[in-house]
């Protein structure tokens, strides 16, 4: 890390920093390097998630820790802010996607254009979907204190439930202003909602355990904590007549 670091403070995203990057992100998907936020089972996420997550990871890792630094350096107490960690992620991440060729103008139209109709919008995703195709298409915004926490979660939802694992193939910014991370996601038939039975038992079987004592959403782990796991989110797949879980909020217990 200490490598991308210096060569961003020093070059920008210049062709031999990405260089470095490319050459990190092939170490860590090949597993001859680790990423410390990941524990080995979390690694087979980040992989699933595919370069430009991890591209994107290494850049959000070097914009908190060179923020973290540059407040030692000037005296100052305790770490900085959610919003200026994310504020410089976002911003450097936007460049480094511009270098790497990995940023989509206009995505709206050029999404529709490659893989169909928007078929549904929520607080955190636009969904596209042709039918026919095995996959649907996400523009997903963040719902999360910082950048890297959203990259976080397709790690850790990959982990978690690799059946409905994203992969992620660009970022764009909406009409709003909002960074969006473009990934694809296997298409899954619904059969129906699943019941909080079903869910309980699902997340049960991985270690979970009611986080509100019966009366909502969410659960823990030792590691991880999974909110909004609702019936739209978490439905019966026809093939397999299984509960699985399509989209939720899925974070660190702890700061990482």
């Amino acid at each position: 890390m200490q490598d991308i670091s210096d060569a961003i403070e020093n070059e920008g995203f210049s062709e031999s920093t990405l260089q470095i990057i490319d050459e990190l992100t092939n170490d860590i998907e090949n597993g001859s390097t680790d990423f410390p936020r990941f524990n080995q089972q979390e690694h087979a996420g980040l992989c699933k998630a595919g370069p430009a997550l991890i591209g994107a990871s290494l850049v959000a890792s070097h914009a908190a820790g060179s923020l973290a630094a540059s407040g030692h350096a000037a005296g100052s107490q305790g770490g900085p802010a959610n919003w200026q960690i994310d504020e410089l992620q976002e911003k450097l991440i936007e460049q480094w996607a511009k270098a790497a060729r990995l940023w989509v103008e206009d995505s709206d139209s050029v999404v529709s254009k490659n893989f169909g109709p928007m078929i549904a919008q929520g607080a955190e995703a636009k969904v596209y979907y042709r039918t026919g195709s095995p996959a649907v298409l996400k523009e997903r915004a963040s719902i999360y204190s910082t950048t890297q926490k959203a990259l976080d979660a397709i790690v850790l939802h990959n982990h978690l439930f690799p059946e409905t694992a994203m992969h992620v193939i660009g970022y764009t910014r909406d009409a709003d202003g909002l960074l969006r991370i473009i990934l694809t996601q296997p298409y899954v038939r619904c059969l129906r909602l699943a019941t909080k039975e079903e869910i309980d038992d699902l997340v049960t079987g991985k270690g979970f355990r009611d986080n509100r004592a019966g009366q909502g959403v969410n659960y823990i782990s030792d590691r991880i904590v999974l909110e909004d796991m609702h019936p739209a989110n978490v439905f019966i797949d026809e093939l397999t007549a299984r509960p699985i879980c399509i989209d939720c909020i899925v974070k660190f217990v702890s700061n990482k």
